[in-house]
């Protein structure tokens, strides 16, 4: 297990930052982004600093120097999730991904054809596929929730038709923070004869995956929940899925040729997918923020992050007027709300006492159907979080009560 007290040190979040010192500043809305450590600050800045051109453009040492970073760090992602290279594709993060793939698997629905979502998702993984239903005319089918708000095998099946087509969820839902068991949820859909897409933003950082071993047809993630640079992320797509998608951005870099008579041809995968002057410095900078979460071991931060997760449950019980929606999840998220008190207002309440969480829908704006909520508050964490801010968190929870004496008084 690593040194939670050494692992701070490498974040400058937490060295002489009036912000979060001056204020006590505990901050557990790592669901939403992450810290970055200065290893990763320092990869970005190396670029910028030494070797800052374009990749894939120049024939002088400048370019070779990018090009040959850029890649590298193409192969490392891509050995992080246990993937080849060429099933690597760079974006903005999970958003783009997704768009990109409902765009990109177009071509193989038509109307009627079904795509399997839940309640649960994120707008990142309903908002493409409404879009698909709005142009093509197929049909949005949604896995039934079980009591507690997971999706499970038995879910999935009830659903399932020769109509399937595309089933596509989220590893770790971003509000219940419940962990699907995709491996399984793969097979079924696979011997339905759809793809399965994984909406992974909420696993990778916090769990090892291995792509293989799971047999998705599409997973993707942001790097900025990776300790990574904002504006960075992945769209892993199996080799064979890749070559016979469209792009959906055109420009510089991705084709081969292009003439007066409007002929025109692609790059072989992932480039073709890679229009444009690329997130260069994210992309290295994303590849030194998996290598960081790797030398700590994915392991140890999912079991550290069980512990602090276990251990904040233990105490919210002791405030009777805490509702909690997902006590049994295993992610590291705790989605509650004070009873009688608004969930911006027990936010706002919270910020003011130093405590940094996330108040709202989320942006999942189908799961107040399931759990009979407008808003939630919602506290994350990850390994850098310690059990004596988890004791700051609840003892502001306990104020509540005092909402108004402790804004008026």
């Amino acid at each position: 297990m690593f040194d939670v007290k050494k692992v701070r040190k490498d974040f400058p979040m937490f060295k002489n930052n009036p912000l979060m010192q001056g204020h006590n500043m505990v901050y557990f809305d790592n669901a939403n982004t992450t810290f970055k450590p200065d290893c990763v600050i320092e990869k970005e800045m190396e670029y910028y600093s030494n070797y800052c051109c374009n990749s894939h453009r120049g024939d002088y040492d400048l370019a070779e120097k990018a090009d040959e970073s850029y890649e590298g760090a193409r192969k490392s992602v891509a050995s992080f999730i246990n993937a080849k290279p060429n099933e690597v594709v760079f974006v903005s993060g999970t958003s783009l991904a997704l768009n990109m793939i409902a765009q990109g698997l177009k071509n193989r629905l038509s109307k009627n054809d079904e795509i399997v979502i839940s309640e649960a998702e994120h707008a990142s993984n309903i908002l493409p596929w409404f879009r698909l239903q709005e142009e093509i005319g197929c049909k949005i089918v949604y896995v039934p929730l079980n009591n507690e708000g997971r999706v499970t095998e038995e879910g999935l099946k009830s659903v399932l038709s020769n109509k399937t087509k595309i089933v596509s969820l989220a590893y770790v839902t971003n509000v219940l923070g419940y962990v699907l068991d995709v491996k399984s949820l793969t097979k079924i859909t696979h011997e339905a004869g759809a793809i399965f897409v994984c909406d992974g933003a909420q696993a990778v950082p916090h769990m090892k995956i291995d792509v293989k071993d799971l047999d998705v047809d599409f997973l993707v993630f942001s790097g900025h929940k990776c300790v990574g640079p904002t504006g960075t992320g992945v769209m892993y797509g199996k080799i064979h899925l890749l070559d016979t998608m469209p792009s959906l951005i055109l420009g510089g870099g991705m084709n081969t040729t292009f003439n007066t008579c409007g002929n025109y041809g692609y790059l072989a995968s992932p480039n073709k997918f890679e229009a444009g002057t690329q997130n260069i410095a994210g992309a290295i900078g994303l590849a030194r923020a998996l290598q960081y979460l790797d030398e700590l071991g994915m392991d140890n931060i999912q079991h550290y992050e069980q512990e602090l997760k276990k251990y904040a449950i233990s105490k919210l019980k002791t405030i009777p007027e805490i509702i909690i929606y997902n006590k049994d999840a295993e992610a590291g998220i705790i989605t509650f709300n004070y009873q009688g008190v608004h969930a911006q207002d027990m936010a706002t309440l919270l910020g003011s006492l130093g405590i940094c969480v996330r108040s709202g829908e989320h942006c999942a704006k189908l799961l107040p159907n399931f759990l009979g909520e407008l808003a939630t508050v919602r506290a994350s964490f990850y390994f850098y979080n310690t059990f004596e801010e988890i004791d700051q968190f609840v003892e502001a929870c306990k104020k509540g009560c005092d909402f108004l004496d402790v804004f008026f008084d």
